[in-house]
């Protein structure tokens, strides 16, 4: 991951796009495309450019469905396929749209596969809107013991598994829930490398100052729950309906928030006690932002932090917050489940931490408007599917 800080002002993409800066590291934009010309990243249907983002490319749903019994890894003995032929249930035929339910867990072999060497290995998360819209999604590889992980040497196909939690949707062939990062070498994750960083481009802007961060870092950078809000509006999140609508996910600005959304306002001592089980979506106090030469993940859940989990969907783009007003900076969107006990959030409290893992060269395309990214600038915000 981190290894060192660079230049505040890195290379223009189109000029870093033509030589790495580093042998290891996430793959750009620029590289990503590479692969799929070379065959590395292959698919049934030819790869799109707009698949394909800073440091990321999306993954496609493929025609085929299966509502399967449980949640499964197939082991280092077994493929996907198999695990299906033993625990499948039915298929569900995606061509022209199909309704996946809440709490069902079903596989879905993507359009795309890999032939990754042994230096190379992938990490899949759900894309921000999939994390917003509740829905549980994560990758699978043949004879793999883990999730969300492609080890290199890998060749053959992928698949995601899919649990709708909050709202049933409707999903077809074609439909982009997840994305995969490809990523050369393991360049290691120092805190002192993080630090270096941030001296280069503050990484994140607590009210207190700069004495705050030296504090948070620790294993990442501590980031915080904003139970305040806006003095205007004093709106702190909101929790999702148990029995509303479907979801259509490949529609944008469509949806009307109050059907699905009960809006939460600031408690007068800005805490907000979770219910069991129910779904949130809340806002770090404090912006984010993430240099073009770097992407960052948020760890999700740490038991030291309490019984909930808090952003399920945890990757940053390079750039993201960080073409706004010159780098001031992003909120992170939080998506938070407390599990089995009612849980007490107060304002300012530490809801996951962000690691930063260096680029083996700037993107060519960076995340913000240029290339149609839905959050940036953002405040407290629903996913794309809803009306702004």
């Amino acid at each position: 991951m981190v290894e060192q800080a660079h230049s505040l002002f890195p290379a223009p993409p189109e000029e870093a796009a033509a030589t790495p800066q580093h042998s290891t590291g996430v793959l750009p934009s620029q590289a990503i495309r590479e692969l799929v010309r070379d065959k590395v990243v292959t698919s049934q249907v030819p790869i799109e450019d707009e698949q394909i983002q800073p440091a990321s490319l999306d993954l496609r749903l493929g025609p085929t469905a299966y509502r399967v019994r449980a949640s499964f890894l197939p082991g280092g003995g077994f493929t996907v396929a198999q695990k299906i032929d033993a625990f499948g249930m039915h298929e569900i035929d995606l061509r022209e749209g199909a309704v996946l339910e809440k709490g069902c867990v079903y596989v879905v072999p993507l359009l795309e596969s890999v032939r990754l060497g042994k230096r190379m290995f992938g990490i899949a998360n759900p894309k921000s809107s999939t994390g917003r819209l509740d829905v549980f999604t994560r990758l699978i590889t043949d004879r793999s013991t883990e999730f969300d992980y492609v080890d290199g040497p890998y060749r053959g196909p992928l698949y995601a598994e899919i649990s709708p939690r909050a709202f049933s949707i409707l999903v077809h062939k074609g439909s982009r829930l997840l994305q995969l990062r490809l990523r050369r070498g393991s360049p290691p994750a120092t805190d002192t490398g993080i630090r270096r960083l941030h001296d280069s481009v503050p990484l994140v802007r607590p009210e207190s100052g700069e004495d705050e961060v030296a504090k948070r870092i620790w294993h990442g950078i501590a980031v915080t729950v904003d139970l305040k809000g806006d003095p205007a509006t004093r709106l702190v999140g909101y929790k999702a309906k148990p029995h509303a609508d479907l979801i259509d996910v490949d529609k944008t600005d469509h949806y009307e928030p109050l059907d699905y959304w009960e809006p939460i306002a600031a408690h007068p001592d800005a805490t907000l006690i979770l219910d069991p089980n129910a779904f949130y979506i809340l806002a770090s106090k404090e912006p984010v932002t993430v240099p073009p030469d770097h992407a960052a993940e948020m760890y999700p859940f740490n038991p030291l932090h309490g019984a909930f989990r808090a952003h399920y969907a945890g990757f940053f783009d390079p750039g993201f917050g960080y073409a706004d007003a010159a780098g001031a900076g992003s909120r992170a969107v939080l998506e938070v489940r407390s599990f089995e006990v009612p849980f007490l959030l107060e304002d300012g409290q530490v809801v996951g931490r962000l690691m930063y893992e260096r680029l083996t060269a700037v993107p060519d395309r960076l995340y913000g408007g240029a290339i149609g990214s839905s959050y940036q600038r953002q405040g407290l915000a629903l996913s794309k599917h809803f009306k702004r």
